[in-house]
């Protein structure tokens, strides 16, 4: 599968340059199909979006981290809470997870 910017230069080379399919072939180091099929189509890659599933995503845990941190946000930058924090406020309220788990929901 190639990326978007190899396929705009597909599209770039063959629309604008007016390159043979087999010229954009040798230049780009691809197959002459692929070439073909992105410089004469206007079919693009389906985007796959990956389904987020655990307990952050699922249960009520994920929506209270969110709303903390849209508070902190308006706040100025060193009266922001840090994960630390967050993690113990959550554990006051008998948060099962760990701490990686925070800290991988707000990354």
């Amino acid at each position: 599968m190639l990326t978007m910017t190899d396929i705009n230069t597909i599209r770039n080379l063959r629309n604008n340059h007016d390159k043979s399919i087999n010229r954009i072939r040798k230049e780009l180091n691809i197959n002459w199909r692929t070439a073909k099929r992105y410089a004469d189509t206007d079919l693009f890659p389906k985007e796959t979006h990956k389904k987020k599933s655990g307990m952050m995503y699922v249960e009520k845990w994920g929506s209270i981290v969110d709303h903390w941190l849209s508070k902190d946000s308006r706040l100025p930058r060193k009266k922001r809470r840090t994960n630390l924090a967050l993690f113990q406020e959550l554990q006051n309220l008998q948060f099962p997870g760990s701490y990686r788990t925070l800290c991988a929901f707000i990354q």
